[in-house]
């Protein structure tokens, strides 16, 4: 959902506490890998992709509407140059990406839907080379191609597994979903998002061009029937609210680059809750293709130097 993605930049980077801005680093990576499993959980039982996004993005915009007020006392002129790219924000970044990413895990793993989205960060330096003629540096390009060696892994092109071609659409379609850094304050910019995301998804789904189906009932979550409650609490609270105040407060202790990095474990804890609510796990070679990704991923990140731009949300599927 995801990670990816909120590595948000920081509107006070000056503060720094390393160790406080570590844990709220992997407190934002490990609720935001918990979103693949929620979700799948509600697919799973007959919820629609766009129904559970929905839900996830109409509660957690409004858990996070109370601090965005706080934070914009007194600096509601920034949203009159930055409204557009709020709106922006809310129907790409949000609404679909997430929308990807949740469709991406009802056809393939939730580690294996979350790894091709990280690969986001290598098609924007491939879309700013040919669009715009920024040419990589070197160790973008090496990492570049590891993690497209990666992806090939991931995907098991020459073995016995066979991906489903649609998630991985999917998944790809929510890899080009990012972020863009605005003046309005990160929180602000969230619960902004979700707004606009919600009432798009609300749009849509009422419209019919998309299919917005939900079930009241029992779902099945680590073994165990639970109300459909639980996931959708989890994915708005847990995935969303807390992920992003989390990691926002992270990038403001370790700046964005750091935080960047550290966001980069997202993966590993949604492989984790996977493995513990779900029951799966990837192939050993989808996990070694995941390893060169990763790899690949920060290599590039190391090298262009602004990760808070290359950052993409995960909506996953964030992840």
């Amino acid at each position: 959902m995801t990670a990816s993605h909120a590595r948000m930049r920081s509107s006070r980077p000056g503060e720094s506490r390393p160790g406080a801005g570590l844990g709220l680093a992997l407190v934002s990576a490990a609720s935001f890998g918990t979103s693949g499993s929620f979700a799948r959980s509600l697919v799973s039982a007959g919820w629609s992709p766009v129904a559970a996004v929905t839900a996830r993005v109409a509660v957690a915009a409004v858990l996070l509407a109370i601090p965005a007020l706080v934070m914009m006392r007194g600096r509601w002129h920034t949203l009159r140059g930055n409204g557009a790219l709020v709106v922006l924000y809310g129907l790409v970044a949000v609404a679909g990406g997430q929308v990807c990413f949740f469709n991406a895990i009802e056809h393939l793993a939730v580690g294996v839907a979350l790894l091709l989205e990280y690969l986001g960060t290598v098609l924007v330096v491939a879309w700013m080379w040919l669009r715009h003629g920024q040419r990589p540096r070197s160790l973008t390009v090496v990492g570049s191609v590891i993690a497209l060696v990666g992806l090939a892994l991931v995907i098991d092109l020459t073995g016995d597994t066979r991906v489903d071609l649609v998630g991985v659409l999917w998944a790809l379609g929510g890899a080009i979903s990012g972020q863009q850094a605005t003046e309005v304050p990160p929180i602000a910019l969230t619960s902004g998002g979700m707004i606009v995301g919600a009432i798009a998804l609300f749009g849509v789904g009422g419209l019919g061009a998309l299919p917005m189906e939900v079930r009241f009932t029992a779902v099945e979550l680590a073994g165990h029937q639970v109300s459909w409650l639980v996931p959708v609490i989890g994915l708005s609270l847990i995935a969303a609210a807390i992920a992003y105040v989390a990691g926002i407060a992270a990038t403001r202790r370790l700046g964005p680059k750091l935080a960047s990095f550290v966001g980069l474990t997202e993966v590993l804890f949604a492989v984790g809750f996977a493995w513990l609510f779900l029951g799966e796990l990837p192939t050993g070679m989808q996990l070694a293709g995941g390893v060169l990704i990763i790899a690949g991923v920060a290599l590039v990140r190391l090298d262009e130097g602004r990760p808070a731009e290359l950052a993409e949300l995960a909506v996953q599927p964030a992840a």
